[in-house]
């Protein structure tokens, strides 16, 4: 029993370690590190065409003292707003506050807003206004199913990198190129909604804070990614047959201050292919609605859920061939 006992201190110590990691992974907003370059605060400053501008923005976007609309709530409208400043931190992490909201009910809205750090700006496509193949990063907040074979529920966040291979498939959701994702509910809230991007030595956090409880929750998570350095930080949206509003509250980058190795430091960061070391392709999502150990590095949790699944067969195992053993000696003594 003593032994149980430690072994279930042990166990609640490492899920403790776990969740202290993930609270502290996300930064509190340290002033002292906020990039004012490649932020968008109100009251909007430097937004605008001009050549000193540090934020350009096109198709249907707003810009207003509160808000910046990237579309109205109404029916084919597309808008971006793009930072003009290319962006060389190695390690840093972007906060989005955003609102989506609409007169539209059930599934009668979209289609939803995408987050970009891409090589290339203001190329506007059919992808949430945006061009379907780039070089980076692109999160999507995805509020309508254009699947509908899909039994995912909607709002749906979800993330790719692309090397400008790969044609993101609105058709499916982006399903094929997904490197994970997570549903919540963020439409017409009362309070504030927020997204926080990481990119930190190789990996790559979403989170987000749609409850109000002021606490950053997991979405997605995922080792082995490389971003070069240079590229450009973006918003866009856009409508079709049904239409929501979409706003952008602020965006605000602070920069990780991160130790690197000396290889990693005369690296020419710029020169990077953006990738990703998976153990499986994206592809293989196809098959995996619910997005578990989706081609990810296995983490400590994930092992430790792992060795304890494959203790538990061991124990089953083990208790079987027992009882089938008794049977087959009880079997042998009637015969004689």
């Amino acid at each position: 029993m003593g032994g149980c006992r430690a072994f279930r201190g042990s166990a609640l110590l490492f899920v403790l370690l776990e969740l202290s990691l993930v609270c502290c992974d996300i930064t509190d907003g340290n002033a002292e590190h906020l990039k004012r370059e490649h932020s968008l605060t109100k009251p909007y400053q430097g937004v605008g065409s001009s050549p000193s501008s540090q934020w350009d923005f096109s198709g249907s976007t707003l810009v207003t003292s509160s808000y910046v609309r990237l579309t109205p709530d109404e029916r084919s409208k597309q808008g971006s707003i793009w930072n003009t400043v290319p962006c060389y931190l190695k390690d840093w992490e972007m906060h989005v506050q955003f609102k989506i909201h609409g007169s539209g009910k059930k599934n009668l809205h979209g289609d939803g807003i995408a987050l970009w750090y891409t090589k290339d700006r203001l190329h506007s496509g059919p992808v949430f206004s945006n061009s379907a193949v780039f070089h980076g990063l692109a999160v999507f907040i995805d509020t309508y199913s254009n699947d509908d074979a899909t039994d995912r529920s909607f709002p749906y966040i979800s993330a790719m990198v692309n090397n400008g291979s790969v044609s993101y498939d609105h058709g499916k959701d982006g399903r094929s190129s997904e490197l994970g994702g997570c549903s919540a509910e963020i439409r017409n809230r009362d309070h504030d909604t927020y997204l926080a991007i990481r990119y930190s030595k190789g990996r790559l956090t979403v989170m987000v804070d749609v409850d109000d409880k002021n606490e950053w929750k997991e979405c997605i998570d995922i080792g082995g990614v490389r971003l070069p350095t240079g590229y450009f930080f973006g918003a866009s949206a856009a409508t079709g047959d049904l239409s929501d509003n979409h706003d952008i509250i602020s965006m605000k980058l602070y920069q990780l201050m991160v130790e690197h190795t000396a290889e990693e430091e005369n690296l020419d960061w710029t020169k990077i292919e953006p990738s990703v070391s998976l153990l499986k392709s994206p592809k293989d999502n196809i098959d995996d609605p619910t997005g578990n150990f989706r081609g990810t590095p296995l983490t400590g949790w994930k092992v430790f859920l792992l060795l304890l699944c494959a203790l538990l067969g061991i124990v089953v195992c083990a208790v079987v061939g027992a009882v089938v053993f008794q049977r087959r000696q009880e079997r042998n003594k009637r015969f004689y």
